[in-house]
């Protein structure tokens, strides 16, 4: 099968998630027989044009103007039009959040390549809420229903699509993890040395993640946990921001900032603390709370519907938007962790990223045809 990937970002060129899944599917895919294709941007004038890595090629366009976080691509316009279906039996898109996906459905409109999109998440990270859910109704719906397929992570997410008029085929096939590299047995990373408890925020520093939420909270946890550490494992347009707000609060030698940490790292990182934090207004189903449970941690979260549905045994959720909410739910869980060590790992058995990648190539066949 000839894949076309679309996505804005792909790993390692940009550090996230979702980033990180669009490589690993193409990845893996390609190692199952697949030619694959990966139509991105290039912010970095650096790196090459065209590039054959782990079996697939990356094909660099320009970005073009970027707004809210969102590359307008003239370039990748350009590209699809010429696209036929002597090139590629089929075109994956990455996030209805996104301008090129709004162009491979405008290719899937206008050609006969088959199309599928992938959720990675309803609500975008960057945008303001109010203006997404303008969009959500108006472009995103038309953008959705020129799929041949859908994929959602949860059914709780399927629904919400549907919700929206969405009348394309909606498949549920869940985020996945590498169950053998994240577990809580292993290395400790050299890059966290603290001597108390550990609370780990893993993510982009982006309005939707809401770290300063998370800094916030920590500072309160401070109090009755005056050895614990806060360790940021990310990077992002409001790192000055957070910065000021640590030094504000006073709190500058119980917080690091990693940085971007390099992903064959993050194993030893989870293994070194012992709560994950993440405030999120919005999200899919996070890959980092999935390799911080495998990984034995204890999680502490917003109340999203579609995470909470999936993950709720394995959990803890904070309903209220505020720092004492989430400074007591972790007081909490470094409590737990004191008494009943490691959290349980179980459920991450449903979230194994191989059966993410084959089921995903299933349902790419069959639109194929």
């Amino acid at each position: 099968m000839r894949i076309l990937r679309v996505a804005p970002w792909i790993y390692p060129d940009t550090k996230g998630g979702g980033e990180y899944h669009v490589h690993a599917m193409s990845r893996d895919q390609a190692a199952m027989g697949h030619d694959v294709t990966v139509l991105t941007t290039r912010e970095d004038e650096s790196l090459p044009r065209i590039e054959e890595t782990h079996g697939y090629t990356i094909l660099r366009v320009s970005p073009g103007v970027t707004l809210l976080g969102n590359d307008v691509s003239p370039a990748v316009a350009r590209y699809l039009w010429h696209a036929d279906g002597d090139d590629f039996d089929v075109i994956h898109a990455h996030s209805h959040c996104y301008f090129v996906t709004n162009l491979a459905a405008l290719k899937r409109r206008l050609g006969d390549i088959p199309l599928a999109i992938t959720n990675h998440g309803l609500y975008s990270q960057n945008a303001p809420e109010r203006l997404f859910s303008l969009y959500l109704k108006t472009l995103g719906r038309w953008t959705f229903n020129q799929a041949d397929v859908v994929f959602c992570y949860t059914d709780v997410d399927k629904q919400r699509v549907r919700e929206l008029g969405v009348s394309s085929r909606i498949e549920v096939v869940s985020n996945g993890i590498d169950t053998e590299r994240f577990t809580p047995e292993g290395p400790e990373s050299d890059l966290i040395d603290a001597e108390g408890p550990v609370v780990l925020f893993v993510g982009r520093f982006a309005e939707g993640k809401r770290p300063w939420l998370a800094v916030e909270a920590f500072a309160e946890v401070l109090a009755e946990y005056p050895d614990a550490e806060l360790y940021l494992c990310g990077d992002g347009a409001l790192r000055g921001d957070l910065e000021a707000q640590v030094a504000e609060l006073g709190i500058g030698e119980a917080v690091t900032f990693l940085g971007h940490v390099p992903y064959d790292e993050m194993p030893k990182v989870y293994r070194s603390g012992d709560v994950l934090v993440l405030p999120s207004r919005a999200e899919g189903v996070p890959r980092t709370v999935l390799e911080a449970m495998a990984s034995g941690l204890e999680i502490v979260m917003s109340d999203l519907d579609q995470v909470s549905s999936a993950l709720n045994t394995e959990i803890e959720t904070v309903s209220a938007t505020n720092a004492d909410s989430f400074s007591q739910e972790i007081k909490c869980q470094l409590q737990n962790r004191m008494i009943g060590g490691a959290n349980s790992t179980s459920n991450t058995i449903n979230f194994q990223w191989r059966k993410t990648v084959e089921k995903t190539t299933e349902e790419l066949n069959r639109i194929q045809w």
